[in-house]
């Protein structure tokens, strides 16, 4: 038979073991303490018997631990770098003039974006206008699909028209 050895808890010298019973109101009075809750009830045995039925047996497990900052220094804090998409959007927020009125637009912007999401959902519980929306939707697809992308010569025309805009957009640099 194998016999099951179990290996004693350590606690390091901040943690303090409190009893069950115990008064809880020195854990109150200092505001450097702090208490975890008591575990949820745990499942200890279960018992079935010829005919009867199954029978589940709870009981609760009083263990509370509390720790108490020592005010000594972490041996080693790991430094986190922040990623690089944050660091580029800081170092165009520090290129920005006028922050007052980037903020205003951005502001404006999400006002708007939410006030949009109203109004469709507003048109979406009305009984017959989706339904149209979605056939005029579909409708506009086929067009635009035999319009520019079905026949070749057209299909060039609309990559360079896409081609054009972006150039305009980004800018010949």
């Amino acid at each position: 038979m194998a016999s099951t050895s179990s290996t004693p808890l350590s606690i390091s010298s901040s943690s303090i073991l409190i009893d069950a019973k115990a008064s809880r109101q020195s854990a109150v009075a200092s505001p450097q303490c702090v208490s975890l809750p008591t575990p949820p009830l745990l499942l200890s045995s279960l018992e079935t018997a010829p005919g009867k039925p199954l029978l589940i047996v709870s009981r609760k497990i009083a263990r509370n631990v509390m720790t108490m900052a020592t005010g000594e220094a972490p041996v080693a804090v790991a430094s986190t770098e922040l990623p690089e998409i944050v660091k580029t959007v800081q170092e165009a927020w520090d290129k920005v003039e006028d922050k007052y009125a980037v903020s205003s637009v951005v502001v404006a912007g999400g006002v708007a974006l939410w006030g949009s999401a109203g109004f469709i959902s507003a048109i979406e519980r009305l009984p017959l206008i989706p339904g149209v929306l979605e056939l005029a939707g579909i409708g506009y697809t086929g067009w635009f699909a035999y319009k520019n992308l079905v026949f070749k010569p057209d299909r060039e025309a609309l990559i360079a028209k896409i081609k054009d805009t972006y150039k305009e957009v980004i800018g010949s640099s």
